[in-house]
């Protein structure tokens, strides 16, 4: 998984997640995850990311509340899970999913020394983010999503996750040439990631169009239909 950024201008530079995707990574590795960590986190980090991924927007975008939990795949070095988890307060939760231990490794850390207690990091597998049945008001994914060896599997457990009236936000890369960004070849272009969700049993019900380089859609799993 990686983590969720993309700093880096191709050749990974983060994509932007984590794997499980992850996003955050650009990397090396046989989930790309970076070889040399440092200069991976550097990337994910780097100030310039935060024109273009605009996190501040993203985060209230979210319409996330007080005391709410949230599943953050591609969790990284925190990135998302420390705004996410301002956002949600004390009460609240994140569990921060990543497929790379070295990474989840820096995020406890950082949690210890910022005194954080509403994160939670899980070591996620490829193809399963490993988080409880029914936990999540909302699981986000950025960056991450194209790193899925099989995303429509992904998503279906991504909404076993979920809780009643819960959501999916996923915030990937336009597959077009742009600044930042993994190769094109890699992305997963939105009509793809819709198809992906559909066969998912997920409907888009919101998307947001203020990200330079990204789509960002929310969806919520489909209604089955009551039995009599």
């Amino acid at each position: 998984m990686h983590s969720h950024h993309e700093p880096a201008r191709h050749g990974h530079g983060g994509d932007g997640h984590g794997h499980q995707g992850h996003s955050d990574h650009g990397h090396g590795g046989r989930h790309g995850n970076p070889e040399d960590l440092d200069a991976y986190i550097a990337r994910l980090e780097d100030p310039a990311r935060d024109e273009w991924q605009r996190p501040d927007a993203v985060v209230a975008a979210l319409g996330l509340r007080r005391g709410q939990t949230v599943g953050e795949i591609g969790g990284g070095p925190g990135y998302w899970s420390l705004r996410l988890a301002r956002k949600v307060g004390p009460a609240g939760r994140v569990y921060a999913v990543d497929v790379e231990p070295r990474l989840l490794e820096v995020l406890r850390q950082r949690l210890e020394e910022r005194k954080v207690g509403n994160v939670t990091p899980v070591l996620g597998l490829p193809e399963d983010p490993l988080l409880p049945a029914a936990s999540c008001d909302l699981v986000l994914l950025v960056n991450a999503y194209h790193h899925l060896p099989d995303g429509p599997a992904y998503l279906r457990r991504l909404a076993r996750a979920l809780r009643r009236g819960g959501r999916i936000v996923n915030a990937d890369f336009h597959k077009r040439e742009t600044p930042v960004g993994p190769p094109v070849e890699e992305r997963v272009s939105r009509e793809e990631f819709l198809a992906g969700a559909r066969r998912a049993g997920l409907v888009p019900v919101a998307e947001h169009g203020f990200l330079p380089h990204q789509y960002c859609v929310t969806l919520r799993p489909r209604r089955a239909p009551r039995r009599r």
